[in-house]
């Protein structure tokens, strides 16, 4: 009976000692396979760093006259995966403009200008009309992008303040020694091409200009045509609304206004980051 005892107790040792170097020879081998994948395979690459800003520069130009302007903005879409799409882009703009009566035409006088200004003169020119315009914007993807070399077309909207600059435009005529600007006593002579000698140029009448506060609105087709990412490169073409707390007006034959409606045309290149 003592030798069966034996016999068992022996039996189950051994079983014991087989299976915990069985166990350990598991974990060495995983422990094995786990450093010889961490050595096979590579690190886990980077994706591109996303876009969030950008900045351009740009000439509008209006049935109306013409603009120059800065943009300044922050793109929304933060993943790499739509860091070259620009799906949202929410910007700021300066801007410039001069308005002009699409009947303005210059003329040359056939007097000679004893006064010592320009001989050339715009007929019926009454007032220089200039604006600076700060608008805060939306852009946002329509279709185009990612593939390089693709065009994308965006939606854009601005809307913001515009301070109106309005001087008056001075001319030399042949039967007065002084340049005179529009009145009702000189009224006539704005036109009358006979006795117009010239414009008495743009320096007169800075002293006069006079601060006229409006809104503007645009909306717009935004069409990027830049292959790299980093880059702006960019055409636009839209409609531009302006009102003004008072009439003001360009021409001594067209009746003055508070708003102007134009359409336009811009190009505008800068860099994003």
């Amino acid at each position: 009976m003592g030798r069966i005892v034996r016999l068992v107790v022996g039996s189950l040792i051994c079983s014991c000692v087989v299976v915990h170097a069985s166990a350990q020879s598991v974990v060495r081998s995983t422990d094995t396979v786990k450093k010889s994948a961490s050595r096979v395979l590579p690190p886990k690459p980077k994706g591109p760093k996303a876009i969030t800003k950008e900045m351009s520069v740009g000439l509008r130009l209006n049935t109306d006259g013409w603009s120059a302007f800065v943009d300044y903005g922050k793109v929304k879409s933060q993943d790499p995966k739509h860091s070259d799409m620009f799906y949202k882009v929410r910007f700021w703009q300066l801007e410039f403009t001069e308005k002009k009566n699409p009947r303005e035409e210059k003329s040359t006088s056939e007097n000679s200008n004893s006064s010592g200004g320009n001989s050339t003169y715009i007929y019926g020119k009454i007032n220089n009309f200039y604006a600076f315009k700060l608008g805060y914007g939306f852009r946002k993807l329509l279709v185009g992008k990612p593939d390089p070399g693709t065009v994308s077309i965006h939606w854009a909207n601005v809307i913001g303040l515009s301070v109106g600059l309005l001087k008056p435009y001075y001319l030399n005529v042949y039967s007065d020694p002084a340049a005179i600007k529009y009145g009702p006593d000189t009224a006539p002579y704005f036109l009358d091409n006979q006795i117009i000698e010239g414009s008495a140029g743009f320096s007169k009448g800075l002293s006069e200009i006079k601060v006229i506060p409006g809104i503007h609105f645009k909306s717009s087709l935004h069409f990027d045509f830049s292959t790299n990412r980093k880059n702006v490169i960019a055409l636009e073409t839209g409609v531009n609304a302006e009102y003004y707390s008072q009439s003001i007006a360009l021409m001594a034959n067209q009746s003055a206004t508070n708003y102007f409606l134009d359409l336009f045309l811009a190009f505008q290149f800068g860099r994003r980051w």
